[in-house]
């Protein structure tokens, strides 16, 4: 199965609709697009670049949402980059470049059970995720504290949130991480999307394989260029890389979406 690969991809100057905080350092930024909402697939990401010349490299953010020529960017404020894209207001331009990478194999969960994963800053990528996919669909999200986007997924999918810092382990979270509450609630699964730091897809990724269940993990890497040229941002695979020559995969041209039986985290 091929990955769902971008057809389109080009820089456009978004117009802000609006942003709000959803969390802590965590903003939601709608834009204005004219091609790039259209284009966008579950999984892709855009590169945002800076105002300030000084700071050469854009910054990789996943699509959250698209809605018509709209565009929601759910981000963490890391640095002076995304700082500034955080005090932008309505009728601010930011530019973007997109969308690229590659998305989930939606066709792969269809008719079956499909377990979305997502830890931290990557929760907002399986948003549209969820939204596009048929059938039975459950959402388990993991948080270090405070909990950001339930309410959205819950239009889409059941949703149980695994927070670590929580000392109730209720109907509303379960403490620890979401391999925790998979187990705890006892949940199967056909498939499973997952989304989130290298620790967390490491340990999916052996959980599926235990289980075996074909599992695909959106890893999430520092990148330069966003389109494969830089080869700054590969991660270790399992077959050679038919560009490279060498058992690397470039996580922005090749992925972000990955087989978990084709990387090694």
């Amino acid at each position: 199965m091929e990955h769902t690969q971008g057809q389109y991809k080009q820089k456009e100057n978004c117009r802000v609709i609006r942003q709000e905080s959803v969390g802590n350092h965590i903003y939601s930024l709608w834009l204005h697009t004219e091609t790039i909402a259209g284009c966008a697939q579950p999984g892709q990401f855009v590169m945002a670049y800076s105002k300030d010349k000084s700071r050469l490299l854009p910054r990789p953010i996943s699509v959250c949402q698209t809605d018509g020529n709209a565009l929601r960017l759910v981000y963490r404020t890391a640095g002076e980059g995304t700082r500034e894209f955080s005090a932008l207001k309505t009728g601010d331009f930011l530019e973007l470049m997109g969308p690229l990478g590659n998305g989930y194999p939606l066709d792969e969960g269809e008719g079956k059970k499909v377990l979305l994963l997502g830890g931290g800053i990557g929760i907002p990528p399986l948003l549209e995720t969820a939204a596009h996919l048929a059938g039975s669909v459950t959402a388990v999200l993991g948080y270090k504290d405070e909990i950001f986007l339930k309410e959205e997924f819950e239009k889409f999918c059941p949703v149980v949130c695994a927070v670590e810092h929580t000392q109730d382990d209720t109907a509303d979270a379960v403490t620890g991480n979401v391999l925790d509450a998979v187990r705890k609630r006892e949940l199967a699964a056909d498939i499973i999307f997952a989304c989130g730091p290298t620790p967390m897809l490491r340990a999916v990724q052996a959980y599926a394989a235990a289980e075996r269940i074909p599992c695909w993990l959106s890893l999430e890497e520092r990148m330069a260029c966003g389109i494969g040229a830089c080869l700054g941002c590969v991660c270790d695979s399992v077959h050679e890389d038919e560009h490279l020559h060498v058992c690397r995969k470039r996580v922005c041209k090749d992925g972000p979406v990955f087989l978990s039986t084709e990387v090694a985290l």
